[in-house]
């Protein structure tokens, strides 16, 4: 019993490991990443990490990371208050679908589908009117959003296949 405490132990700690080193890696790429469309600042860099924790770590442990990065891209100026539904939806929908599927093409697909089209919409019709106090059409926000979160997909998939090639991670 106490052997597999041990297990359990460390491969938690695994987990906590990769999640702090893709919010740092994450943290450390926004600045140059990130670009102004409009009132919303894109971030593929966030899309690349919502792919590689949602794959790697789970649902869970990826929409944690793309919460603390949206707190730490508010705090440094280079995220907006929409990285928050934008980061963690994508997050969870990536998740979902890799558990669901174990392709992480369909996990890509999830990411992109929860960024761009459900957080577009929620950051629209909610984010922007009640708490940001603006009005920003949903199809500027899925236009921008989709086209980070394409390109933050395909880096992440790139990525992911490199880390598996390289025997750095082992996908289920």
């Amino acid at each position: 019993m106490e052997k597999q405490n041990d297990i359990k132990k460390r491969i938690d700690s695994k987990k906590i490991a990769y999640a702090i080193i893709l919010v740092a890696a994450g943290i450390a790429l926004s600045p140059f990443t990130s670009f102004q469309i409009g009132i919303a600042k894109v971030n593929p860099t966030q899309h690349l990490i919502n792919l590689v924790a949602a794959v790697i770590l789970g649902p869970y442990y990826a929409v944690v990371i793309a919460t603390i990065m949206a707190i730490i891209r508010n705090i440094l100026g280079v995220g907006t208050i929409l990285a928050f539904p934008g980061g963690m939806i994508g997050a969870l929908s990536a998740g979902l679908a890799y558990k669901l599927s174990k392709n992480i093409y369909i996990s890509g697909i999830g990411e992109v589908f929860g960024t761009g089209i459900i957080a577009s919409f929620f950051c629209s019709y909610i984010i922007a009117p009640f708490i940001m106090h603006k009005a920003i059409g949903v199809m500027f926000l899925l236009s921008s959003f989709i086209i980070s979160s394409i390109i933050g997909n395909i880096i992440g998939v790139i990525s992911i296949k490199i880390l598996e090639k390289n025997n750095i991670i082992k996908l289920q």
